[in-house]
């Protein structure tokens, strides 16, 4: 089961910077960075609460399992 992380999408569509994401989460710009990457190997579910939150989407909008 592969699970993808959409961030780098989600910013496109709303106009959002990964730096700008940064500030207002509080979270450091490499992690923004990595959770934009093809790479993302683990993520801590605070983080995507926090993201979720600060962004006005469901969880399901910004992960899909496959």
């Amino acid at each position: 089961m592969a699970i993808q992380v959409k961030l780098r999408q989600l910013l496109e569509q709303k106009g959002i910077s990964q730096r700008e994401l940064a500030r207002l989460t509080g979270l450091r710009a490499s992690t923004i960075n990595h959770l934009c990457s093809d790479n993302v190997d683990r993520v801590y579910l605070e983080t995507l609460e926090l993201i979720c939150k600060t962004l006005n989407v469901r969880i399901e909008e910004l992960i899909e399992i496959d």
